[in-house]
């Protein structure tokens, strides 16, 4: 039985939270929600109008978005405005970009994360 360094265990606790952010834009509408929000506020109606999602789609993943503490809304009339909780989100995308763009989207063929993980994307 091979056993933990104390050091390697504290490491995992302490990358926690940056594996739950990951995992909380680990879905293409949600990414796709950021992206246009990175670009300035919008209500759900514009974001269905923009995204070509259902609103209850959009409103889903921005309920997700919000108790990840990732946007923020405030009423509007009777609609509500989202924005993003903190500009950065929109760098870590960026830099996620980057580093696709450098890798030739190798994850894309990913066995376990890519596009079509066990063949489960298969027609």
């Amino acid at each position: 039985m091979a056993m933990k360094s104390p050091g390697a265990e504290m490491e995992r606790t302490e990358l926690g939270p940056a594996a739950a952010l990951l995992r909380s834009l680990g879905d293409p509408a949600r990414l796709v929600i950021v992206r246009r929000l990175a670009a300035g506020p919008a209500r759900v109606i514009d974001l269905t109008a923009a995204l070509g999602l259902a609103q209850s789609t959009v409103s889903k993943h921005l309920a997700c978005l919000r108790d990840c503490g990732l946007v923020t809304s405030e009423p509007a009339g009777r609609a509500s405005v989202f924005r993003l909780a903190q500009p950065a989100l929109a760098d870590v995308l960026s830099a996620a970009e980057a580093v696709l763009a450098a890798t030739g989207s190798a994850v894309a063929l990913c066995p376990v994360y890519g596009l079509d993980p066990c063949g489960q994307d298969a027609p």
